[in-house]
């Protein structure tokens, strides 16, 4: 899609929406070699990209974004974080919580 719209000039709001979200979302899995990214973690950042959390953040700043949400979830809602660890699911409670505790870090992050 994106090679296409490379030959394109005249994009709707949903293709460059999706595109856009595509680029975040390749920042969000680029990781450096050899540094083991937890799996909670992995669940939690992709989950925000795929549901739109960062669709207002800069490209430049997702990097900086994702980091300061992991230490959320390792700090502030550390609740969250074990039991996505312990249930190894996503239940409707807990998409429930995550929802709540993403939102929560979306109005205390300052990018």
């Amino acid at each position: 899609l994106e090679a296409f719209a490379q030959l394109c000039t005249d994009l709707d709001a949903a293709t460059q929406k999706q595109l856009d979200r595509g680029a975040r979302m390749v920042q969000l899995l680029k990781k450096p070699q050899y540094v083991p990214f937890i799996v909670t973690n992995q669940v939690i950042s992709i989950y925000a990209g795929t549901k739109g959390f960062l669709d207002d953040v800069d490209l430049k700043k997702v990097p900086a974004f994702e980091k300061a949400m992991q230490d959320y979830f390792q700090t502030t809602a550390r609740e969250v974080h074990a039991e996505i660890a312990e249930k190894k699911a996503l239940d409707d409670e807990l998409t429930g919580k995550l929802e709540k505790a993403l939102k929560a870090f979306k109005s205390t992050w300052k990018g």
